[in-house]
């Protein structure tokens, strides 16, 4: 047992146990805990850093291939990608700070793709280096595979810095968003978005709400988590969303149905035909689709399931 990340509280209770529903990449039961302080919901234990690496699957980002039911894919993704492209391009229009913007845990880069057709200049980041090379090559955004700590850029050259869904994942979010403190210029901007604990979703589903991600998730923030460990590392507060397109319908539908998920159906190399992965991926879709209006109305109660926040450096 460890000492809560945003409070310090050695104090906690125990919520549940639960395995890999996503990915299947183990059989093996974690508990997940709440903090008695301050509620932060976590792991404890923790999977060793030996152990944690199994639990990622080598193909865990998006790469499109030659056939119809991946350019379907990719054009879905653009499209629901768009809201995180608004969001991000109007925090660097605001900010005075000069250099480029890094995505951190870039994955396949198709959101710097995007970010770079709109004019401005895009470097990604990523600790797998196929994930960075693919970046590269398909979206044409010099990637770097390494970790932000050590990250090969100099101090105060960023306008702004991204992780989606990268907190949650880390042993120390703290030292990433010190990182990215050094990272960014004065006035520079930092967006980070996480599945949001305080959601109606987990509320409802519990371990089976897909933000959980056990193993993956060693975290399981609300916003205010968020905003608490932001602010200790020296950034303000500028901006929250509560909806995102891609995540939140997508979240929910996964959760009711994670054998439909396309990406985990990819992950687990399911054997399907052409005809059915598109079969699967068009009823997915319609789950998808069904879910919009209650995590539309869950995020406008500000109980979104994910939460995106935008910080600035003073």
């Amino acid at each position: 047992m460890s000492a809560c990340l945003v409070c310090g509280s050695d104090r906690l209770a125990h919520l549940f146990h639960a395995s890999d529903r996503l990915y299947h990449t183990t059989k093996k039961e974690f508990s997940v805990v709440r903090c008695a302080g301050c509620g932060l919901v976590r792991l404890d234990p923790v999977p060793s850093p030996e152990e944690l690496p199994n639990y990622y699957p080598d193909n865990y980002w998006f790469a499109p291939d030659a056939t119809a039911a991946s350019r379907m894919e990719e054009a879905y993704r653009r499209l629901v990608l768009r809201d995180h492209v608004q969001f991000v391009e109007q925090a660097l229009r605001q900010t005075r700070a000069p250099g480029p913007l890094l995505d951190v845990g870039c994955g396949g880069g198709l959101f710097l793709g995007m970010m770079r057709e709109r004019g401005f200049r895009v470097l990604g980041l990523d600790n797998s280096r196929e994930a960075a090379a693919i970046a590269w090559r398909r979206q044409q955004a010099p990637a770097v595979c390494a970790m932000l700590e050590r990250a090969p850029f100099r101090r105060e050259s960023l306008a702004g810095l991204t992780m989606f869904h990268v907190l949650e994942h880390l042993y120390d979010p703290r030292a990433y968003l010190a990182a990215a403190h050094q990272l960014l210029a004065p006035d520079g901007r930092l967006v980070v978005q996480v599945p949001n604990a305080a959601c109606w979703q987990f509320h409802l589903l519990g371990h089976a709400w897909n933000g959980v991600d056990v193993p993956r998730h060693l975290f399981d923030f609300r916003a205010s988590d968020v905003e608490k460990l932001v602010e200790s590392c020296g950034f303000e507060v500028v901006r929250r969303k509560y909806f995102s397109l891609r995540d939140n319908p997508a979240g929910l539908a996964s959760s009711l149905a994670p054998s439909l998920d396309p990406m985990a159906r990819r992950v687990r190399r399911i054997a399907e035909s052409g005809a059915g992965r598109l079969a699967k991926d068009l009823i997915y879709l319609a789950l998808v689709v069904a879910s919009v209006p209650f995590t539309a109305l869950e995020a406008a109660f500000r109980a979104g399931s994910t939460v995106m926040i935008e910080a600035r450096r003073p």
